[in-house]
């Protein structure tokens, strides 16, 4: 069944100063609309990465769906939903479209066109896998919880939001870190440095997993770091998640209270040039 999905994967607080990271799935439609919120710290699973027949299985046997079936009027808000046989059809047409969709799909890949393009065709039908970290959620919620958002940001605002506010931050101290993805036996087993390339690597690939589903080594999540800031130019957007506490209520890039292992990471490659 279509579904989004909500964890968060790392909380933390100093002084007031709170830092989250979400892990979410949610319909890739609405991506462009999430993205307009520009204090937020984010990257999500790419359909250039992802192999063809990995998309078209989810997206035959579980495309997205919208999450009503709003009639048509004039404006940006639907009417009243759709019901009886106009539902039922409505629904049909759009896994139906899906599913010609995937035909299509096929048939490129068949002739050797590379993902890049053919998971494009795809998309409509497509979950995407996003990791979000901010200190400032205020106006995500009061403008996505909100009645005239679209149903299914609506729906992924109103999960997050119960998230949040039910769960209960780590209270770090100054010169701490806010680490996604690493574990109590890992704080205990590697160094704050290698902390922070392992989670920076997970963020890359916006899980735990891999791709496969399968767990990585700690060899693999280094070497994966190692491609990201050794890369001209670097790819630094993954180190944006993890972030040193300093709680003194001051905008650092675009957390409050918090800095981006990537600022880290620009210094030292100014300084190497």
């Amino acid at each position: 069944m279509s579904e989004i999905e909500v964890k968060i994967v790392a909380d933390s607080i100093i002084n007031g100063d709170r830092l989250t990271t979400f892990q979410l799935k949610f319909h890739r439609y609405i991506l462009a609309e999430f993205n307009t919120h520009r204090v937020f710290s984010r990257n999500a699973s790419s359909s250039r990465a992802i192999p063809v027949k990995t998309m078209l299985k989810q997206i035959w046997n579980d495309p997205a769906m919208p999450i009503q079936f709003g009639s048509n009027k004039s404006g940006m808000q639907s009417g009243e939903e759709l019901s009886g046989f106009n539902k039922s059809a409505a629904r049909l047409l759009w896994k139906t479209a899906g599913k010609v969709a995937c035909v299509f799909a096929y048939g490129m890949m068949k002739v050797g066109l590379h993902k890049q393009w053919v998971n494009r065709v795809t998309e409509p039908w497509q979950f995407i896998h996003v990791i979000v970290s901010s200190t400032e959620w205020d106006n995500f919620f009061n403008l996505r919880c909100h009645p005239d958002a679209q149903p299914e940001i609506h729906e992924l605002a109103r999960l997050m939001k119960l998230e949040y506010i039910t769960y209960t931050p780590n209270t770090l101290n100054f010169g701490e870190y806010h680490l996604p993805y690493i574990s109590k036996e890992e704080y205990d087993t590697f160094d704050e440095e290698t902390l922070k390339k392992i989670s920076t690597s997970r963020c890359c690939r916006v899980s735990y997993l891999k791709h496969d589903g399968s767990a990585p080594s700690v060899e693999e999540d280094m070497k994966l770091y190692e491609r990201l800031v050794g890369s001209i130019p670097i790819h630094a957007s993954p180190a944006e998640h993890p972030a040193v506490a300093i709680g003194d209520g001051k905008f650092y890039a675009n957390f409050k209270g918090w800095k981006q292992h990537r600022s880290e990471i620009e210094t030292f490659n100014l300084e190497v040039r």
